[in-house]
């Protein structure tokens, strides 16, 4: 059964949004070299890289049905952190992080947002997505609400905004593998929350 499309904006509503049959996006040949250019062809001269997010997942989805180089590429959580991350392409100047990451079950991250768009597509494993908003609290401008949250399994793909603020959990009993794809990030404007203290810190 194909996978859901996922879309969370940066106030944390999520939407399903179509998505193409996979019988359409059957290449032969498709490689990881082709979707990073293909990729880059569609941010080319495009001033809001998140307005290309459908035609992003699209790609992944397309990468992840005829690419079992890229299933195949992960590694084991880390014992310690319950967290193993595998770069799949590293090159001076590069725009585009393109990694698996593999969380080990009842692994948990921070809040947190990217700083930059971002596309991850579940290969392995279920994940809970949960998600937040910055309420408008007077004294506490770094005070964030619950929005809400969405399970993920294998072959659906979930894609976000720089400012979308989120926090990811592996569920059940097998570690969660996912192909992640982000743009360029901008440090000043990415943060990991403290929902007890109010807090939003540089990550």
């Amino acid at each position: 059964m194909q996978g859901k499309d996922w879309f969370i904006a940066a106030n944390g509503q999520h939407q399903i949004c179509k998505s193409a049959r996979e019988w359409e996006l059957l290449r032969d040949n498709y490689r990881l070299y082709r979707f990073l250019t293909e990729v880059e062809d569609v941010l080319k001269n495009v001033e809001d890289e998140s307005t290309q997010l459908p035609e992003i997942r699209m790609l992944v989805r397309r990468l992840i049905i005829n690419s079992y180089w890229v299933q195949s590429q992960s590694l084991e959580p880390d014992p310690k952190t319950g967290l193993s991350v595998l770069l799949l392409y590293n090159e001076l100047g590069f725009p585009l992080t393109v990694q698996t990451v593999t969380f080990a079950p009842g692994t948990t991250s921070n809040i947190h947002n990217h700083g930059t768009w971002g596309v991850v597509a579940i290969l392995k494993g279920q994940e809970k997505n949960t998600f937040w908003r910055r309420s408008s609290h007077p004294d506490f401008p770094d005070k964030l609400e619950k929005v809400g949250e969405i399970n993920l399994s294998p072959g659906d793909i979930v894609s976000f905004t720089p400012e979308t603020i989120h926090q990811v959990e592996s569920i059940g009993d097998k570690p969660t593998v996912t192909f992640n794809i982000y743009g360029e990030t901008n440090p000043k404007q990415r943060f990991e929350f403290d929902v007890i203290n109010h807090i939003a810190k540089k990550f």
